[in-house]
């Protein structure tokens, strides 16, 4: 799709009216709607198309209406849009939270779990099996969040991020267990551990 110009994006011609480009957009988003991805291009291909036609306007070979010069405006969001669409959400929050497809999560849900179930045998409880852990737990998150955006900088912040975040919650938690006489057979560490891989998940599918 992306070697198709705009117009071919929207299925329409080169010749083709305002209102049937319109026309053309709204029906795409309709068909897809909750792909985001798709919807972004939809939305880029019908801007190209316009800043085309406004360009065409300015050297005086077409007649654009006046309505149309900025569509944004008169076109209404569907009901049942995607999150991102909403205009309650303050950008930043768009752009930091995504929602998974379902085989992110069966992938991501298998990795943590295996490290996890590991975690949990009294053989892991010495302090250099556990690191090992933590640290595919660390390069798997680095892994799911560079997937999505190709920032592997990026990616590698917010995994140490996680990481400090996961640790320092699952001692904390460890302890108030034991503070309460609430036994599991395994120790504070792996407790923490585990905790780490479930603050692993959550970000690896639900940030962008």
């Amino acid at each position: 799709m992306s070697e198709q110009n705009p117009y071919q994006q929207l299925g329409v011609t080169e010749n083709a009216s305002f209102e049937e480009i319109q026309v053309a957009k709204q029906r795409l988003l309709a068909e897809n709607q909750g792909n985001e991805r798709v919807i972004e291009a939809i939305e880029a291909a019908y801007d190209a198309t316009i800043m085309d036609r406004l360009r065409m306007r300015q050297e005086g070979k077409i007649k654009v209406p006046e309505g149309i010069r900025f569509p944004e405006k008169s076109y209404e969001v569907p009901k049942n849009s995607v999150a991102k669409t909403n205009p309650s959400n303050p950008p930043w929050l768009q752009q930091l939270f995504d929602r998974p497809t379902k085989e992110d999560l069966v992938r991501s849900s298998i990795v943590y779990l295996i490290l996890a179930g590991i975690t949990a045998f009294p053989q892991s409880a010495q302090g250099s099996l556990l690191s090992l852990l933590l640290a595919l737990g660390f390069s798997g998150t680095v892994y799911f969040l560079n997937r999505k955006e190709g920032r592997i900088g990026r990616a590698v912040v917010i995994g140490l991020l996680t990481l400090f975040m996961g640790v320092f919650l699952g001692t904390a938690l460890g302890n108030l267990l034991i503070s309460q006489n609430i036994q599991f057979g395994i120790s504070i560490d792996q407790i923490s551990t585990i905790f780490a891989f479930i603050v692993f998940w959550l970000v690896s599918n639900f940030i962008r």
